[in-house]
């Protein structure tokens, strides 16, 4: 009968050990779980503030396209306002050169006429 006991004794002092050991382990894996948690919530964090940044980054990219395809068109229409300048000023110049030829052969008739009229 002491053989008995002694195995229960045993058995008693294996399975207490046994409950040590899934008890130390159990905490261990509940550590774990946790940190996995806190690193899973800053990783989620992390995340959704570079999804933020992102759709920051692509409104900024769109606005700047928008003002980019306004600038060209006004720099279309500066153009176009320069042309249609220039080529006003060709016909101003081309008139301007006209009158001038015009006044000059003018002041040449008056210029004969008088030498004719001063020379009896």
């Amino acid at each position: 009968f002491d053989k008995v006991l002694k195995m229960v004794d045993d058995m008693m002092s294996a399975l207490k050990k046994e409950q040590s050991d899934d008890d130390a382990k159990n905490d261990y894996c509940k550590a774990e779980l946790d940190r996995a948690e806190d690193t899973t919530k800053e990783l989620k964090h992390g995340l959704s503030n570079l999804a933020t940044r992102m759709q920051t980054q692509k409104d900024e990219t769109e606005k700047i396209k928008t003002e980019i395809k306004e600038l060209s068109a006004g720099i279309k229409q500066l153009d176009k306002a320069v042309d249609d300048a220039t080529e006003t000023r060709k016909e101003e110049h081309e008139a301007y050169v006209q009158a001038v030829a015009e006044d000059r052969g003018a002041v040449q008739i008056l210029d004969f006429a008088r030498n004719r009229r001063a020379d009896p």
